[in-house]
């Protein structure tokens, strides 16, 4: 659904855009949960459940948009104000899908 440039244009640039559930998502997901590390491609592959060959393109994407970097076969989450933030959103929706509403009942 296309929205109006007036909203277009109003829309805040430092805010960051991710589709849950979206490759893209679930691999910046997994490396904002382990900022003190860094993976391979096959190890973020196995870890995401991502196809082996979509998990290069979708890193470099990541790295074009300065959210994720690399040294040599390693990537890691980049240090970035707005990944603090997603972080942040992204475990507290993980814990409210995982709480007990009903008690023990």
């Amino acid at each position: 659904m296309p929205i109006s440039i007036d909203a277009f244009d109003d829309q805040p640039t430092d805010v960051l855009d991710l589709q849950a559930g979206t490759q893209p998502a679930r691999i910046l997901e997994f490396l904002a949960e382990n900022p003190d590390h860094a993976f391979t491609q096959t190890e973020i592959h196995e870890a995401t459940g991502i196809a082996r060959g979509s998990v290069g393109a979708v890193l470099s994407r990541l790295e074009d948009r300065g959210l994720v970097r690399h040294r040599g076969r390693y990537w890691a989450v980049a240090e970035d104000d707005r990944l603090a933030s997603y972080a942040a959103q992204t475990q507290a929706s993980s814990e409210s899908v995982t709480d007990d509403y009903y008690g023990d009942d």
